[in-house]
């Protein structure tokens, strides 16, 4: 696999306010409760990804309903995904959904789903 390039992306929802701390975490969660996800589920793509250097892509989104609509897809597709829910311990309620972890995966079918969306 090491002609295929892989990449992982988090997307941000920008319809919430969170400080740049939180936002921070948030796209941590993501990253790392996608990347474990992988390592169940596609072990030869994680060991490929952290092999080329881990490469990271932070996107946004506008809405709550453009987030889901994306990790349906991925989902439905069979990559590693994870939707973040907060906690509420700090800034925002309980179970507010803030970021999807997609990947690690290869570059060329996460950009199925995500190419449209700007960076973060």
């Amino acid at each position: 696999m090491d002609s295929v390039s892989f990449k992982q992306v988090i997307l941000v929802r920008t319809d919430i306010k969170m400080s740049i701390g939180k936002l921070a975490a948030q796209v941590a969660h993501a990253a790392v409760s996608s990347t474990l996800n992988c390592q169940k589920a596609h072990k030869d793509w994680l060991d490929s990804w952290l092999e080329q250097g881990q490469k990271k892509v932070v996107l946004k989104v506008k809405t709550l309903d453009e987030l889901i609509e994306i990790w349906k897809k991925v989902k439905t597709a069979g990559l590693p995904c994870e939707l973040i829910k907060d906690a509420g311990l700090t800034e925002l309620p309980p179970g507010t959904i803030t970021t999807l972890g997609i990947g690690p995966a290869p570059e060329q079918i996460i950009n199925k789903y995500t190419s449209h969306l700007p960076l973060l």
